[in-house]
Parts: structure tokens; C-alpha cells; sequence
């Protein structure tokens, strides 16, 4: 067996959490290596048209210096041009933020990770190994997404997740159902109509939300003080949480953006809110799906959208499966530290996993910089 690559730090993915804390430890001099492909979700889950609810002020850069800001100047794209954010602009940020911060990303992909002494092993698909002293884990979302228990009854090839539903070519003239009544419901509806389709009907338990201009600012502050004070919102009365997780409900779930408003008007769209499906039957030859909602309407839909979000499991995370004995878990996250450290000594997971001893910044890029700086400064505590 050939000897396994060895190094300080190793950061298991590349999108905006990995980049950023990859990026941040480099430059404290940290021996780095980071697995994974670019962005790879971004680039493969999410609709080429889609746009971004954040704007230019969120970036990946613990150092403050390689932000989406500075990409825009170099670029000379004003701020206030580019309202929404294309994906593809963020995603192009992300490039430059990588080639600027010399960050070479190997697109090995982790099949399995275990700790058999004081040092972490990596087992690659290729067959190779690498042992590192420390891991981060910053896994994404790609693992958790969820849909309703009923899915099961649909045939394969009439549903999909809103995260592996991203060409919309083929819907052109289609009669499609969408499960959801957040951003992705629709935003997907949006996209949908404008590829042609011949019927969209969008069912949700809650009511229409709004759609109106929204301030993440309130955020600023949330990070500010998790950088301050170490383990901050862990120790925060719960009243206070409420009220900091009502306005992430408010901003982000409640409220939808402005901009869809207008593309939603010109689409086929029928929405059924307070209601949901109660019963499915698929058709003759499985070329169609009949749907029975909870207020009597029947439908006959073409393909069904599971816009219906993500929901933490660490035990989904494939390479993590060897390690599963050993993490410590609450209803899904791993329990952290106050340094996003697990269980595991020297094993740290951010970005959405870490959204319950953290708080649901952690779940969008707006947290990445801040997890990176966090995580960082524990790493060269523990050098010393």
C-alpha cells in the first residue's frame, strides 16, 4: 500500500464555506489541502437564470480584502447594476476569489473518513489516502434535501427535487405541480413558465407570502457578534433566539423578492395556498400523475417539483459514515463546540450542518467568512 500524502489541515468540499476557510487557514501559513469540485452545487443544482437573494456586501474573504465588492470594481460593474445578482456573476466571483488567493482545489472526491490514532485518514475514489491533523467537513446542503412522505408514490421519472430539476427545456408545453410556497417554489415557477410550459399550479400549506424589497443588514450585526463573543449564540436567552430566528422567517421565508413579481405575472400560474396533496394516483403508462388537494381540487400534472427545502442529517454525509460511532448528534447536526469543533478532536463541520449551535446565518454565505475566521484561529491555538 503506498504511503498516504500528508498534511496540517484538510477541508472536505468547495463551495462557500470550504473555499473560504481553505483560503483563510493558507494565509495564517497553515499547511492546506482542499478536496472537492468548485462550487460544484451552484454550478449543477441551481437553474442557470437564477438569481441571488443577498447582495454584493456578502463575500467568502476572512481577510476583508478578495470580496464580491472588490470583483465587481475590478470588473467595473457598479453595485447598483446588478440587482438581483445573477448566480453566474457569484459563481464567476468565486473563481477569481480562488485564483487570487492561489487556492488549488484538487477535484478528488472523499469516499471515507476515519480517526485510527491521532491523525485523521482520508480514503479518496482514486484509492488514495491522505492524513491530516485536522479536518473540516463542510458538506453543503447536496445531502439534506427533503421531500414529503407521499414522493414515494410518484413515479422516478415524474418528480424531482427543485435541486436536481435545474434544465427546464423539456417542461416546454408540460402541465407541472410545485410543492413549496418559499423562494424556490417561485422562483422554479418563474423559470418554468418562461421555458413554456402550458400549466404551473403551486400548492402550500401557508398562505401567498409577500413579495417585497427586503434588508439582510440585520445579519451584520448577528455576525459581528458571533466573531466578538465565542459560542454566542449558543448562550443567548431563548427569547432572544425567537426573536432573531423570527426576523430569518420574516426576511427569508415569509418574504419573497420583489423581482419575481412581475415574471410571475406572465406565467400559467394557479396557486392553491392552505392546502396540500391528500391523494395520488399515477396515470396509464406513468405518463401522468392525478392529484386529489386537501380542498377537494383534482389536478392532472405532467411532472411534480419538490420545492420543499433541506433539513440537516450529518448521517447522509457519505464519507462521514466511519465516524458516525463517534459524533456526538442532536436531531440531525453534529453538536459543536464553540469553534465548530465536534466531538471528534480536531473535526470541525460548518456551514448549514452547523446552523443549530450557530444559528441560520451559518446557512447562506453571509456565515462563511465568519466560520473561517472562527475555525482558523482554534487551528493555530492547537499549533502552538
Amino acid at each position: 500500500m503506498s504511503m498516504a500524502q500528508r498534511t496540517e489541515l484538510l477541508v472536505i468540499g468547495a463551495g462557500p464555506y470550504g473555499l473560504s476557510v481553505a483560503a483563510n487557514a493558507q494565509e495564517h501559513g497553515i499547511e492546506t489541502v482542499v478536496l472537492g469540485r468548485p462550487m460544484d452545487f451552484w454550478r449543477t443544482q441551481m437553474p442557470a437564470n437564477m438569481c441571488l437573494r443577498s447582495g454584493p456586501d456578502w463575500h467568502l474573504d476572512a481577510a476583508g480584502v478578495h470580496t464580491l465588492e472588490a470583483f465587481l470594481e475590478e470588473r467595473r460593474i457598479g453595485p447598483t447594476e446588478l440587482d438581483p445578482i445573477p448566480l453566474e456573476v457569484f459563481v464567476d466571483y468565486t473563481d477569481w476569489f480562488r485564483v487570487n488567493k492561489r487556492l488549488d482545489v484538487s477535484e478528488r472526491m472523499v469516499v471515507e473518513l476515519t480517526k485510527p490514532n491521532e491523525r485523521f485518514e482520508a480514503v479518496l475514489e482514486s484509492g488514495e489516502r491522505i492524513a491530516a491533523r485536522w479536518v473540516v467537513a463542510a458538506p453543503g446542503i447536496r445531502h439534506f434535501a427533503t421531500v414529503p412522505s407521499w414522493a414515494a408514490q410518484v413515479p422516478r421519472e415524474r418528480a424531482a427535487h427543485a435541486s436536481e430539476l435545474v434544465h427546464f427545456d423539456e417542461l416546454a408545453g408540460a402541465r407541472v405541480l410545485i410543492v413549496g410556497g418559499r423562494q424556490s417554489a417561485y422562483e422554479w415557477a418563474a423559470l418554468i413558465g418562461e421555458a413554456g410550459a402550458k400549466r404551473i399550479d403551486i400548492v402550500h400549506r401557508h398562505r401567498v407570502p409577500r413579495f417585497e424589497r427586503v434588508s439582510w443588514k440585520f445579519a451584520d450585526a448577528y455576525v459581528e457578534e458571533t466573531l466578538r463573543t465565542r459560542g454566542w449564540w449558543r448562550r443567548l436567552p431563548q427569547e432572544e433566539r425567537d426573536v432573531l430566528e423570527a426576523q430569518f422567517w420574516e426576511v427569508g421565508r415569509l418574504t419573497l423578492e420583489w423581482w419575481l413579481t412581475p415574471r410571475l405575472a406572465r406565467a400559467p400560474l394557479h396557486q392553491w395556498p392552505g392546502t396540500q396533496v391528500v391523494d395520488i394516483v399515477p396515470g396509464h403508462g406513468h405518463t401522468e400523475v392525478a392529484l386529489t388537494l386537501s380542498n377537494g381540487e383534482r389536478l392532472t400534472v405532467d411532472r411534480i417539483v419538490f420545492a420543499t427545502g433541506y433539513k440537516a442529517d450529518i448521517t447522509k454525509v457519505p464519507y462521514l459514515h466511519g465516524m458516525l460511532d463517534r459524533i456526538e448528534m442532536k436531531e440531525g447536526f453534529p453538536v459543536l463546540d464553540e469553534s465548530f469543533g465536534t466531538s471528534v478532536d480536531g473535526l470541525y463541520v460548518t456551514g448549514f450542518a452547523a446552523t443549530h449551535d450557530f444559528g441560520p446565518v451559518f446557512g447562506f454565505v453571509k456565515g462563511s467568512a465568519a466560520s473561517a475566521t472562527i475555525i482558523v484561529e482554534d487551528v493555530m491555538l492547537r499549533r502552538r
